[in-house]
């Protein structure tokens, strides 16, 4: 399996990059230079592509190499494919030579076989690149091959520019390709890349397929009854971070609100995770204080979000028009800047340093280092018997937190809603290893709750933005304080729709 970390610079940037000190000190020779010129194909209804499978011919020199790439996934720019490569005699894939190459038992193999696949492959777009390779030997001893690629991605007659960096892991930790990028961008600016060239082609060439990106919920989360506790812990990290860089591009490039919300219950779970095992383990204090400002700068632009496109929007046609319409324009507006500012900090060096540090902890298990004997014990045993006693303890907070909730403050019911929400996570992200009815059920009761707590915490949000909004713009004071009332009344009113949820929530059964 190959397994690279890419990352994207500025064309600017690219001579300050080749220069680095770190590519010398751990290289024994001059960068290798090559002309490459690649071929992508697929079917006219991209099958390949439909099935995450990529497909090209590569000239270098007077040679000519086929590559196959399928499966695999994508996290805080790590990516990790399946490959197959051989000669060809030219720019024509040879299918019968990949079959060779592709083991009986892999997926992909029963794809090339296919007959609308082999017999009716054709070109999808091109790339002409200048490559610089640097074969690099850590003070640890592991190898990377480092890559500057610069050029272009061609389709139709239609173009984009290509300035990338690739670190691909030729032997030893994954972790080394952190620590070499960390070093990198300390002196460069360098942007995790979440997309690849093939997938960047298909969208040149495809323009239906080059809108937004869509906002990644997280995945499924499978953890087997035989893992060790660690174990489970690191594929929960992962899982959270891999939804977090997922959506990266979404808040950058376009804006998009649900990839910021999406991005931001991320951050969240991640927290969370990170709070139910901290008995055992902790993350540094420094990544502590850039994980509170990452979900400190999506929580502001969210906030106005939902002022302007959800709480706003409930009450038209219930408000007058003319007390309502400003208050909308001057959120938008709120919101539009705080995008933008999240935005502008996602594509900085300081995101970029938060998520490859946060790999590199993870991917090195950096924690051990710290870990007391009977830390490192209880890391070792069964992930099973945590997930219950997680699951008990998280039940337990959320009953002593809700006594008296129907009469409650709101200081008191933003505590609940957070005893609830970790609740739920804790039930995903151990739910594989309990059972799947009581895993519903209990998720649906806790979600109900989530959902009555949560409508009361955004009107209690709204009325400190309202405030925000009429300190800043004086004339709209007399529409943020008749709005704020008539938030004030909706709260009353959706205050007596907790009793029904809390009441399933204290005779809900454990899902264990």
């Amino acid at each position: 399996m190959e397994i690279e970390l890419k990352l994207l610079l500025a064309q600017d940037d690219a001579p300050l990059f080749a220069e680095h000190p770190l590519l010398a000190a751990c290289s024994s020779a001059p960068p290798q230079l090559q002309a490459l010129h690649d071929i992508y194909v697929d079917t006219p209804d991209l099958h390949l592509a439909r099935h995450r499978a990529g497909l090209r011919v590569r000239q270098v020199g007077s040679d000519w190499l086929q590559t196959l790439k399928a499966g695999g996934d994508t996290s805080g720019g790590l990516h990790r494919r399946h490959e197959w490569e051989g000669p060809v005699a030219g720019p024509v894939p040879e299918i019968d030579a990949l079959l060779v190459l592709v083991k009986r038992r892999e997926p992909v193999r029963a794809l090339l076989r296919q007959n609308e696949v082999s017999g009716a492959l054709q070109t999808i777009f091109t790339t002409r690149i200048a490559r610089a390779v640097w074969q690099l030997t850590t003070p640890e001893g592991d190898a990377i091959e480092c890559v500057l690629d610069q050029g272009v991605i061609e389709a139709n007659g239609a173009s984009t520019p290509v300035c990338e960096v690739e670190l691909e892991l030729k032997a030893g930790r994954s972790a080394s390709l952190f620590d070499v990028a960390l070093a990198l961008q300390q002196q460069v600016p360098l942007r995790l890349g979440q997309i690849n060239k093939a997938e960047r082609g298909y969208r040149l060439a495809f323009p239906a397929l080059a809108g937004a990106p869509r906002p990644e919920k997280a995945a499924a989360l499978t953890l087997d009854e035989a893992m060790s506790l660690e174990q489970a812990f690191v594929q929960i990290a992962g899982n959270c971070l891999q939804q977090i860089s997922a959506n990266a591009d979404g808040v950058v490039d376009h804006a998009e609100e649900e990839s910021l919300h999406q991005m931001r219950v991320g951050v969240r779970r991640l927290r969370s995770a990170l709070g139910m095992f901290a008995p055992l383990l902790a993350l540094p204090d420094e990544l502590q204080r850039e994980l509170s400002w990452l979900s400190d700068a999506l929580g502001a632009a969210r906030d106005w979000d939902v002022l302007a496109g959800a709480t706003l929007e409930q009450i038209k046609g219930e408000v007058e028009a003319d007390m309502l319409a400003p208050l909308v324009t001057a959120a938008q507006e709120r919101a539009r800047q705080a995008h933008a500012d999240t935005g502008a900090a996602l594509a900085g060096a300081r995101y970029t340093a938060l998520m490859l540090g946060l790999q590199r902890w993870l991917h090195a298990r950096a924690w051990r280092s710290a870990c007391t004997r009977r830390q490192l014990r209880r890391l070792d045993k069964a992930a099973p018997g945590f997930a219950r006693r997680t699951l008990g303890k998280s039940q337990r907070r959320l009953l002593r937190r809700g006594k008296g909730l129907d009469q409650a403050a709101p200081e008191q019911r933003h505590r609940v809603r957070i005893a609830a929400k970790k609740a739920r996570y804790a039930t995903t992200f151990f739910g594989s290893l309990l059972r799947p009815r009581r895993v519903r059920a209990y998720e649906r009761d806790l979600g109900r709750l989530q959902d009555v707590l949560g409508g009361l915490n955004d009107l209690e949000v709204a009325d400190g933005l309202l405030q925000t909004l009429a300190g800043g713009e004086p004339a709209l004071a007399p529409q943020a304080g008749y709005v704020r009332g008539y938030l004030a009344a909706r709260a009353q009113a959706g205050a007596a729709r907790i009793d029904k949820a809390w009441r399933r929530i204290n005779g809900a059964r454990l899902p264990y």
